[in-house]
Parts: structure tokens; sequence; C-alpha cells
């Protein structure tokens, strides 16, 4: 079926996301809207009477707190056929609305993914086919597909990226540092082979056989030095977040 009309400029669709391992230039949709606003702030205010202005703990965690973001999409579907058009409506729905949040890609988002759930899936019929528009409640930041730390040269951005190791060999006490070029805190899971002592500032952190995370430990957006005691391999598992 010729989805296109015969319209030579409209032959070769691009854009969109993949849902479900199902992209949507399966169903001939025709990307024309992309609206992805940066969260809101979760703004924490305390006001004191007779004073001026007001107190503003927002960041009192080392960072901004944001509310989920919205995601909206709209596509065009050229289908002359009404009863066909009806079918792909169905179908989008069932694809779209019979999931919890769950990875989004996002072809304009190269290598980093949304957490979202769909809210709403409307159409309109036109003339030559059907416009969808799609709605996503989604995490406020979207996610590296990489873990950091990775070596794939081909997907570097000198731009957001940093080369950085994050598996060390430790035999006794030694201090590394650890990139978080995201824009939130990160709280990494991490791999031994035996037990270490890890020091942040004044904190101490015991850190058991295996993987595992503690949502005590965290990596501050930026430079975070720690030093490590003990005997084996530790590895930091940690995504890149950005807005």
């Amino acid at each position: 079926m010729d989805l296109t009309n015969g319209l030579p400029e409209l032959t070769r669709v691009t854009e969109g996301f993949t849902r479900n391992n199902v992209h949507t230039k399966e169903y001939g949709m025709w990307l024309v809207e992309r609206h992805a606003p940066t969260p809101e702030e979760k703004r924490i205010i305390e006001d004191v009477p007779f004073m001026q202005g007001h107190y503003d703990f927002s960041m009192i965690l080392g960072g901004r707190v944001y509310e989920n973001r919205p995601l909206t999409y709209v596509f065009e579907i050229l289908n002359r056929n009404y009863t066909s058009r009806k079918s792909v409506q169905t179908s989008l729905e069932n694809w779209l609305m019979n999931s919890d949040y769950a990875p989004l890609y996002d072809d304009h988002a190269e290598n980093y993914h949304y957490i979202a759930k769909c809210q709403n899936v409307s159409t309109e019929d036109t003339y030559g086919g059907l416009t969808v528009t799609i709605e996503f409640d989604a995490y406020p930041f979207k996610i590296g597909d990489y873990l950091e730390g990775n070596d794939i040269w081909d997907i570097f951005n000198f731009e957001l990226d940093v080369s950085q190791i994050t598996e060390f060999n430790i035999n006794g006490t030694k201090e590394i540092v650890l990139y978080n070029v995201g824009s939130n805190i990160i709280n990494p899971k991490i791999k031994t082979t035996s037990t270490f002592e890890i020091k942040q500032g004044n904190q101490t952190f015991n850190v058991p056989s295996g993987t595992s995370e503690s949502h005590e430990f965290t990596l501050k957006t930026g430079e975070n030095k720690l030093t490590i005691t003990g005997n084996g391999t530790i590895e930091f598992l940690f995504y890149k977040e950005l807005l």
C-alpha cells in the first residue's frame, strides 16, 4: 500500500520513536510535531512572617528536583481508506496504552531514552488520512543507553561525554575520581570481588562482595573524589542522566 499517495517528498518516514521494540515507521507515521519541554522544578518554599523574600529549600539534597515531564508527538498517517485507518487507530491504542512506565527511544535523542507511560492517544480524520496525537508522562531526565566508562568511540560526544575509568584493581588503599557529567545525582551500582570501604568526604561506606546499591551513596554532578580500601576489583555501574 502506498501511504504517501504518490507524494515524492514523503516517501521516506524518518524520525519517530520506538516503544516495546516497535517503531512508529512501521505504521507509516510521519512526525510533524514534537514537544518535550523541560520539566518543572519542585520548589520547596517557606515564608517567614516579616521576612523579605522567602527561603528556598529546593536544592537541599544538592541538586534540583523536578516534576515528571510531558512528551507530546503529532503524526500524520496518509491513508485514504477509512476502514483501514480505523484499524490502524485501534492497533496504535493497544500498542501504546497497554504498558506502564517503560523505555521510550526517541530518534531525536540518539543514545538516550526516556522512561515514560502513554497517557493518551487521540486521532482526527483528515481528507488524506489520520492525524495522531500521542501524549506521554515521563521521568524528568533522559537516560544514557550505555554505561559510563564505555570505550565505544563511535558514540562519543565531545560536548556531553567524558572518557573515564570506572573499574579499578585495588590492593590496599587507592584514591580515585569518578565524573558524573549528567544533570542529576546518581546512585551507582557497585560490583566487587570482595568487601571494600569507600570514603567520600566525611562519610564512610562499607561495600559487600557482589553487586549492591545504596541510596545513601551518590555521585553528585561533576567530580567525585573517593578513597577506596580493600583487595580485589571494584566497578561502578551508572548511566548519565540529562534534561
